[in-house]
This record gives C-alpha cells, sequence and structure tokens, in this order.
C-alpha cells in the first residue's frame, strides 16, 4: 500500500520505490524497506533500509559532483517520508544498466566458466570466482520489466540501442565513477567488486546520473581482509540474503519465501556495516 503525500500523486511504484510527482512536475523518489532478489520483491521488509539507500546515494551524488550532474532538487520532503526520500528532476533514462567489473563474480563468474568472457570481453584463463580483472571493464545490461531477468548483453549491442555516441559516454562515465568509489573505498577496507548505475538526459539534453548510486542494493561490498579468490566472498550488501534463498531449495519460478528473523537481521547488519564504513556515520 502507498503512502499518501499531500501535493504529490503517485505515479508508480518499483521492486524498491515508490514515484510520485507534483503539479511542477517535479518527481520525489522515496525508498521503502522492500528488498528484492533474483528480480523478485520478497515478503518480508528491512527495517531502516529505505533511509540507508536514500542517505548513501546522497553520499556518492556529492562525491561525484565534479565528475557527473545528477537529478537532485532538493533533500527537503514531505515529513511522511523524511530521510528516505528525495526531490529530482525527470530524466529521459537510457533503456540499459550500466554495469563495471574489477573484479570476476556473480553472473560475471557464471558467464567466463562457459565462454571465458564477460559481454564478450575476453579474459585471461585461470580466474576464479572473486578474482581481480586485469582491468575494469564495461558490462552493460537490459532492463527487465518488473518479474522479468536482467540479461547482460555486448558493448555492440548496446551501441546498436542507444547509439555511439551515448554508448562511448556512458561507458566512460561508468568506469570513471566506478574506478573513482573503488579506490575510495579501498581506503575505508572495503572493496568494490562490482557496481551498476543508471543515466538519464535531463531537460537541457545533458546527461546525469539518476536512481541511486553505489549501495547494498545496487553494488557488491567485500571486506578487504578477508577478500581471497576461489569462492563467495562475504560481503556487505544481499549476497548473504540470496545465498540464503539458494539454500532454501527455493525453485526460483515460484513466489520466494518469507524472510526469518535471524536473515532480515543480519541482512540489516551488513547494510549498515557498509553504510558506516563507508561514509564514517552511522545511520
Amino acid at each position: 500500500m502507498t503512502t499518501v503525500i499531500a501535493g504529490w500523486s503517485h505515479l508508480r511504484s518499483g521492486k524498491v520505490r515508490e514515484l510520485y510527482t507534483n503539479s511542477s512536475g517535479e518527481l520525489l523518489i522515496v525508498a521503502s524497506d522492500r528488498i528484492s532478489a533474483f528480480d523478485y520483491i520478497l515478503p518480508t521488509l528491512i527495517p531502516g533500509k529505505g533511509k540507508l539507500l536514500t542517505q548513501l546515494s546522497l553520499f556518492w551524488f556529492e562525491m561525484f559532483a565534479d565528475l557527473v550532474p545528477n537529478h537532485l532538487i532538493s533533500t527537503v520532503v514531505p515529513e511522511v517520508v523524511k530521510d528516505r526520500a528525495v526531490i529530482v528532476k525527470p530524466l529521459e533514462m537510457f533503456p540499459i544498466e550500466c554495469v563495471a567489473r574489477g573484479y570476476l563474480t556473480g553472473s560475471g563468474w557464471v558467464e567466463y566458466q562457459r565462454s571465458q568472457s564477460v559481454t564478450e570481453i575476453a579474459l585471461p584463463a585461470g580466474l576464479q570466482d572473486g578474482s581481480k580483472l586485469p582491468e575494469n571493464i564495461f558490462t552493460p545490461a537490459t532492463k527487465a520489466e518488473m518479474g522479468d531477468h536482467d540479461e547482460n548483453i555486448s558493448y555492440a549491442r548496446t551501441v546498436g540501442i542507444i547509439g555511439a555516441s551515448d554508448a562511448a559516454t556512458l561507458r566512460e562515465l561508468t568506469l570513471d565513477l566506478y574506478s573513482t568509489a573503488h579506490d575510495y573505498a579501498a581506503t575505508k577496507g572495503i572493496i568494490l567488486a562490482d557496481t551498476k548505475f543508471e543515466f538519464g538526459r535531463d531537460s537541457t539534453g545533458r546527461i546525469c546520473l539518476g536512481d541511486e548510486a553505489l549501495t547494498p542494493d545496487s553494488s557488491r561490498f567485500w571486506s578487504t581482509d578477508s577478500w581471497k579468490p576461489g569462492g563467495t566472498q562475504p560481503s556487505f550488501d544481499k549476497q548473504y540474503l540470496r545465498d540464503w534463498l539458494l539454500a532454501t531449495g527455493w525453485d526460483r519460478k515460484s513466489p520466494p519465501p518469507e524472510l526469518p528473523a535471524e536473515v532480515v537481521e543480519k541482512t540489516r547488519e551488513r547494510y549498515e556495516a557498509a553504510f558506516t564504513a563507508l561514509t564514517g556515520r552511522n545511520i
């Protein structure tokens, strides 16, 4: 059930966020406490998650201010959604997710085992799950509709979807932002293994960073101290939740199960640990 917010009309619901608009055409993005995995919305909330996602994204938007404009207008929002919402300008979003990888894991590891490549980018033989890549790579994906699955795509296909000029710009921006964030996180004892960004054009034609940035929902955060290629890495993101779901025997074709209190708490702890380590603040 969506929150009624005076002066704002509800537009649509995403997996995690609710989108509203006002008479001026501005957008209010509200981050809920919902969590998704394997492109499903789970039936159990993670308390405080919406506030954490919003505040961590704002932290990165500020860090990236000299690298790329973003969609933010104001953090002064209605009291009912205080700290977990932002007012932003509408963007014409590009229909791809811009993924950067510095380490081999997740769907990239699965693809590598089949073809020794990720999105048609050839990689050296002998890499393991969790290996650092020789260089950071841009591995875009299509945006899935609710209930569908994102699909990793080649750079050539990206060019076919958005054109050569925009594809080159988004690749450069994605890798620049990833490199900046990766190097910063390393000073805090965290490895940023991979992440995804979303970009769009504003009314003046400028390409801007939108949606969220470098949260545990959209990134893999590992501990520098415990990183060891060759298997699943201890993480500060929702990999713990994904692993728990798979261990239950859930077939990923039926609705996901409710989360027990222990899984909710451990997921929340991981998100908060990432926030505190990266920002130096408690949420």
